[in-house]
């Protein structure tokens, strides 16, 4: 068999199911192999394929796969390439490249790029071309270690034209994979010995805790620690559990009290400027950190106490230590949580009121498992601290890298990884507009994805920004389509409301339909 067929027989080996991407003229040996064990989900534009590949990688934590031609392929993936990265997700982009003899040189061959790896580094943990066939499965090795035992990124593998038509005549296996790093038993002692000894803890949790939940409310209630997460940690520990504040770093009520705390422990989190957008968190207690990646221990936030491992097997480690313990100051924690809960929702501003408004109508008729897909837009803003979730990895909303057009082809790549799992989308008219044909994608899948379109005219946060600045609007009110009647001509259904009745009735049916339905809510409306 050729290089490029024994490629995708040795991902379904690694347990890829499906990759997504466009077919082109540099991976037509790639086609080979693909719809055999690995479906091959066509997308409209390769930055919806490394969405939906993305969104593969936030529904399960498993690696997302997309497959593109060099050149254009690769830079149109590159946007999904930058989210999963400062998102810490395990995505592979494989691409083609052109003939191994022509690159660098600048010949002008098609698609050139030339070094496609230069270009990708700085978005991956790493970014190689194979030079050789064999160089293959040690590359697939290097990039699912990774995947397994580190703190997950990115990787793109390029494999040059030629490379892809050698003739491989041996069988490629997977490699054995390694487990993630172990916390030193004395460093998991003084921890819960510090925890013991607070008076005013606080728990501070990312999306590198997602599988360390259920431990983390228990350490949480006996130690009687009010919790935060961050955006990508939002539903770890239940938004309704009487010690969570949800994702409200952003929130003035929640600064206030960040000084209060004598002991923080901060699990999985880079404790990111993009959750809070201020320079600084005004920590003055000891911090503990619990993070995969050594490189966080000491950065921005340096740690008292580092603990370079899995969260997961350190937070249970934990919690067993602290097992026999109970603070005195529980029910004052929940009471203070509840009384911070009333001062946001009594402090929200006109528009975020209005946000509120439709995400409560929407979470009174929402499965409790739903994944809600969220793009960079107001309504989500205001989610990531309103919206309740009971579950991790049910709340996308890359903050990070923040780029637009990413919520509906991750809701596709959700759906088809979990596609017992309702999802539903959460989008700007203007962030909608990024990666609108994958509606297509979603129509011929059949997929009953319910897309609110948030429409408010345009760019409405930047044309907030500029109007608080005293910046006359530029390039943030242009015109938007009809969206029902586009969402139609994709073979969609599609609905205005100006109601919330109206708005649970379509969401409902949605989720029920035999294809996607974009429900169009207008900001100027009810």
């Amino acid at each position: 068999m050729t290089c490029a067929e024994a490629t995708v027989r040795l991902l379904e080996r690694y347990g890829v199911s499906t990759v997504f991407g466009i077919p082109g003229v540099h991976t037509l040996d790639f086609c080979r192999g693909l719809d055999q064990g690995v479906r091959h989900i066509q997308a409209r534009n390769e930055q919806g394929a490394g969405f939906m590949a993305e969104g593969w990688a936030r529904a399960t934590g498993e690696p997302g796969v997309a497959l593109v031609i060099s050149g254009p392929g690769v830079t149109n993936a590159s946007t999904s390439l930058g989210q999963a990265y400062a998102d810490s997700l395990p995505m592979l982009l494989i691409s083609a490249d052109a003939a191994s003899s022509t690159i660098g040189k600048g010949w002008g061959v098609l698609h050139e790029i030339t070094d496609q790896t230069q270009m990708t580094k700085p978005l991956t943990g790493f970014s190689a071309t194979a030079r050789r066939a064999q160089d293959v499965p040690e590359l697939l090795a290097r990039a699912f270690t990774l995947f397994a035992s580190q703190r997950p990124r990115p990787v793109h593998i390029s494999i040059p034209i030629d490379v892809q038509a050698e003739q491989v005549d041996e069988d490629w296996q997977p490699v054995t994979l390694p487990g993630r790093p172990k916390a030193d038993p004395e460093d998991i002692a003084k921890a819960a010995n510090w925890l013991k000894g607070a008076n005013s803890p606080l728990i501070m949790v990312g999306g590198g805790a997602c599988d360390a939940g259920a431990a983390l409310s228990r350490i949480a209630e006996r130690i009687g620690a009010i919790v935060i997460a961050s955006t990508a940690g939002k539903g770890i520990i239940p938004d309704d559990h009487p010690l969570s504040l949800s994702a409200s770093t952003v929130r003035p009520e929640v600064l206030r009290i960040l000084p209060e705390a004598d002991v923080i422990l901060a699990v999985g989190t880079e404790l990111s400027e993009t959750d809070s957008f201020v320079e600084r968190l005004n920590f003055k207690g000891r911090i503990i950190r619990i993070d995969i990646d050594p490189s966080k221990i000491n950065d921005f936030y340096p740690a008292d106490l580092g603990i370079v491992a899995d969260a997961q097997s350190t937070i249970q480690a934990l919690s067993v230590e602290l097992n026999d313990f109970c603070a005195t100051g529980v029910e004052a924690a929940k009471e203070r949580t509840a009384l911070i809960r009333s001062k946001i929702r009594q402090g929200l501003g006109a528009a975020e009121k209005q946000h509120a408004g439709v995400l409560d109508a929407l979470a009174t008729v929402a499965p409790t498992d739903i994944i809600w897909s969220g793009d960079a837009c107001q309504l989500v803003y205001t989610g990531a601290f309103t919206l309740p979730l009971r579950m991790p990895r049910k709340w996308f909303y890359p903050a990070g890298y923040c780029a637009l057009g990413n919520a509906l082809p991750n809701a596709i790549g959700a759906r088809l990884a979990r596609p017992e799992t309702p999802v539903a989308v959460l989008v700007g008219d203007g962030g909608f507009m990024f990666t609108m044909p994958e509606l297509l994608t979603a129509a011929e899948l059949k997929l009953p994805i319910p897309i609110i379109i948030w429409e408010n005219g345009g760019l409405k946060q930047i044309q907030d920004d500029m109007d608080q600045r005293q910046i006359s609007r530029v390039g943030v009110e242009g015109a938007n389509p009809d969206f029902v009647a586009l969402a139609r001509a994709c073979h969609a259904h599609a609905v205005d409301v100006d109601t919330h009745e109206a708005l649970q009735g379509a969401f409902v049916e949605a989720l029920q339909a035999d294809r996607p339905t974009v429900i169009v809510c207008h900001e100027d409306r009810n």
